[in-house]
């Protein structure tokens, strides 16, 4: 029978007092294959040199020093070095029993599904009796730590979420139980005490209680889909009363999202904007409103936050008008029902606030198009006449299909050139008008864009074709209304 080799890993700071007690268990286990992986984090005692005599004395330990970094950085470390299909993480206070590995490997063997393997535990030092945990649920997992950090998984679990959060200072372990089972798996107790908890004044865990707001606020921030889809909201200082609590605050703070069939794996991550919004994804453009970009199992997505409303339109928003992201989620799908090039519209979510009108963001999947009209008109492209022709063809179907972008600008039309030809993709879209667009309207639709007399030419003349107009007077009417955009600019800077 092939035994696959477990890494006991132990993280050490100044633990002179229990590590003899602590490697003596390990070391007594009756499973066949492990090694163990000592971490030295920078102590001040003579904890290394006990860990470097066990060493000496037993091929299977391996003795390794760092900088004081805190437990996640150290047991990060010792598992980068570790060798084991399997992980198990021991602190060097505690205590495992000599059947522990043997019968959590049984069950990681036993059932695929099974991501973690826990045992019951016992109290030692200032405290004594068994540490009784309720059964494993993910409900009760997002309001309380029920996982001890020892428990035996797969090491591909600690490498497909990218191991222990360095950022959170205080139950790190709670945080990496969410990471490896919030999106499934089952969790196993095994029946037998296994593990002997040492409970001591100074212990890691009674000074971690002084940090709870900390902890709160990094998991609300790590795992917001998570605690919105288990507690309806987010993570609560009063842990126990999270879910009440959010339910009242939707009560004063709806929220309203809408998510495209097409994308309803994405609801989660589109109901918990509000939260996470400012912590994540990487920034596009800042200004009045945001841009941010977000990789959502593999897929690039943008969302555009808009900004909150004066007084007056928050009460209208909230009551008489659709928001800005519902009109450009609204308007995306219009523009692709008539083949006119859109990023895919996913879906809008926003707040309100004791009845009045707060944030709101539109998500899109990311544009395919690497560049705007304003690359072509500052760069250098061989094809520019192809390129210009198409982005007249596309502005000429939103006229034809009674559509007037009211911000139609050289950042808002993008472009890629491909095998097939120019592809031409129109953004910004909560400011249109729906109506007959004439031909002086549709001309004066140019006014924003930038361009040489031959650019404008090229222009017109598409679009005329294409609406069966004039080229001439189409020129005519995109240079006057080009020249009365720039004497207003002028004027007004």
């Amino acid at each position: 029978m092939e035994y696959q080799l477990v890494s006991v890993i132990i993280p050490i700071y100044n633990m002179a007092k229990y590590l003899c007690e602590t490697l003596d268990s390990v070391l007594a286990s009756d499973y066949p294959n492990f090694e163990v992986i000592l971490m030295d984090d920078g102590s001040t005692d003579n904890s290394l040199d006990i860990a470097k005599e066990y060493a000496e004395k037993d091929q299977r330990i391996f003795v390794y020093t760092q900088p004081n970094g805190g437990p996640c950085v150290a047991r990060n470390h010792a598992i980068s070095l570790s060798h084991g299909v399997y992980i198990l993480p021991v602190d060097a206070d505690n205590r495992i029993s000599s059947t522990f590995i043997s019968h959590a490997v049984a069950e990681l063997e036993r059932d695929p599904e099974v991501k973690v393997v826990c045992p019951r535990a016992e109290f030692i030092g200032d405290r004594s009796g068994e540490w009784k945990l309720p059964p494993f649920s993910l409900r009760l997992l997002a309001r309380k730590n029920m996982i001890d950090t020892c428990a035996l998984y797969r090491k591909t679990e600690w490498e497909r979420v990218g191991g222990y959060c360095e950022e959170i200072i205080a139950r790190e372990d709670w945080e990496f139980w969410i990471s490896v089972l919030k999106d499934g798996g089952k969790v196993v107790r095994l029946p037998q005490i296994e593990l002997y908890y040492r409970v001591r004044a100074g212990s890691k865990r009674i000074i971690d209680r002084s940090l709870k707001p900390h902890v709160t606020k990094v998991l609300n921030k790590l795992h917001a889909e998570f605690f919105e889809r288990e507690l309806g909201g987010v993570l609560r200082s009063v842990r126990s009363w999270s879910r009440v609590v959010n339910c009242i605050e939707r009560f004063f703070k709806p929220r309203h999202v809408v998510v495209s069939p097409d994308y309803a794996s994405m609801s989660d991550f589109i109901k918990v904007l509000p939260v996470i919004f400012e912590h994540r994804g990487t920034v596009i453009y800042k200004g009045r409103n945001e841009l941010r970009e977000f990789d959502i199992a593999g897929q690039k997505v943008v969302v555009k936050s808009f900004q909150i409303p004066h007084l007056l339109n928050r009460i209208i928003y909230n009551f008489f008008r659709e928001s800005k992201a519902r009109r450009s989620f609204r308007y995306a799908a219009m523009l692709r029902q008539f083949n006119i090039g859109s990023p895919a519209p996913i879906g809008f979510c926003s707040v309100s606030s004791w009845f009045l009108f707060g944030k709101s963001y539109f998500v899109s999947l990311k544009s395919e198009c690497p560049y705007t009209y304003r690359d072509l008109w500052q760069g250098n492209f061989s094809n520019q006449e192809e390129i210009l022709r198409a982005i007249a063809r596309a502005t000429a179907a939103l006229h034809e299909h009674g559509i007037l972008h009211k911000d139609y600008s050289a950042g808002n039309i993008l472009f890629a050139e491909k095998p097939e030809g120019v592809s031409v993709e129109i953004i910004d879209l909560n400011r249109m008008r729906f109506g007959k667009v004439s031909m002086e309207e549709g001309c004066k639709n140019f006014e924003r864009l930038p361009g040489t007399d031959e650019m404008f030419a090229i222009l017109a003349d598409e679009y005329a074709k294409c609406r069966g107009f004039e080229a001439d007077k189409c020129l005519q009417l995109i240079e006057k209304a080009h020249k009365s955009s720039l004497n207003f600019s002028s004027r007004v800077s």
